[in-house]
């Protein structure tokens, strides 16, 4: 069964950077999304590894990996939101007693979910995809990225739905910040494949595939084992593109397929991507086609999750059913053990 956890406002957030720091010049950041999460009630735990950067990490693997358990295994750390992503979490994993991981969330994106995803499916404690710490440092959240406190805060048993978003931010423009950090000046439209309604349910699963890929034949990426906390019941993906070029996620596809991840998979999700450039022609929904036909699945494309904000707030391990129609979305995500 899946153990979810539970977000109350009594618990410390802890901030830890399994993957990349925070460069000196760009400290402010932190500790400006830090006041605002206190104005809201929490109270953080800043971590050495956020405030160091150094070829592409934090901090040496073992040194990432001590801090991240020993927030985890605080009592008084309830929940734990790194500062943002990078490239080398994988790093970490070897180093993880998995066994000692308790049922505490953990949010963020990006090079993040390869701990996600690992975690829940190697303990069969659920974990959340959405927000990092950085992108909650303006003065209010937009309705979508907001979401995530309350998704954190629902009980065993209880589900909670989330809307697709009214727009979406095509590009950065750090020059001219905006009140809710986010510039959304594009409108959001989910997609299908079969340019159709489509409502699929299952069990989530997911994260950026650039970097999950990476957990393909290695002891934290067995798909065959998660099944038994989940009684065999078919998995929903939800996965989204960072930097990969089309041919490249073809590949990165395929790669999950003739590993069996696709084995008992209900439908895919795909998330907006900023690297979707065809390739001699060879477009993203050129693959969406494919492998919706490969696997006899639905595929719904363009939805609010990674590095074209705004996201979803995605729990690994819970139970959604997901409706596509007409441009607009909707996920009911049931905390189902």
């Amino acid at each position: 069964m899946i153990r979810y956890p539970h977000l109350t406002k009594a618990a410390a957030i802890g901030v830890t950077a399994p993957s990349s720091g925070v460069p000196e010049e760009l400290h402010d950041l932190v500790r400006l999304a830090s006041s605002r999460l206190e104005k809201k009630g929490f109270s953080i735990v800043l971590g050495e590894t956020v405030w160091t950067q150094d070829k592409a990490k934090s901090a040496p693997a073992k040194v990432r990996a001590a801090e991240f358990m020993e927030m985890m295994q605080s009592d008084q750390i309830g929940l734990i939101i790194p500062p943002w992503g990078g490239e080398l979490l994988i790093e970490v994993l070897e180093y993880i007693d998995f066994s000692k991981i308790a049922p505490k969330w953990i949010l963020g994106y990006s090079d993040l979910s390869v701990l996600l995803l690992a975690i829940t499916l190697k303990t069969g404690i659920a974990t959340a995809h959405g927000t990092n710490l950085i992108d909650l440092r303006g003065e209010y959240s937009d309705e979508t990225t907001a979401k995530w406190e309350s998704v954190l805060a629902a009980n065993t048993g209880e589900a909670i739905l989330q809307h697709s978003s009214s727009s979406y931010q095509k590009e950065w423009n750090h020059s001219n910040p905006s009140p809710c950090v986010f510039h959304l000046s594009e409108r959001t439209e989910w997609k299908t494949v079969s340019k159709t309604h489509e409502k699929i349910q299952g069990r989530l699963l997911g994260g950026c595939i650039d970097v999950i890929r990476h957990l393909i034949g290695t002891p934290y990426g067995d798909l065959a084992s998660f099944q038994k906390y989940i009684s065999n019941e078919p998995i929903l993906w939800y996965l989204e593109n960072c930097e990969l070029s089309t041919t490249d996620l073809r590949r990165s596809l395929l790669q999950m397929k003739l590993a069996g991840w696709f084995q008992n998979c209900s439908g895919i999700m795909f998330g907006r991507s900023a690297a979707n450039e065809p390739v001699d022609g060879y477009t993203a929904e050129d693959i969406y086609q494919e492998i919706s036909e490969e696997l006899q699945i639905p595929v719904i494309y363009d939805i609010d999750c990674g590095h074209v904000p705004p996201q979803i707030t995605f729990i690994n391990g819970a139970y959604a059913e997901v409706e596509a129609s007409n441009g607009k979305g909707w996920i009911k995500q049931m905390f189902k053990p």
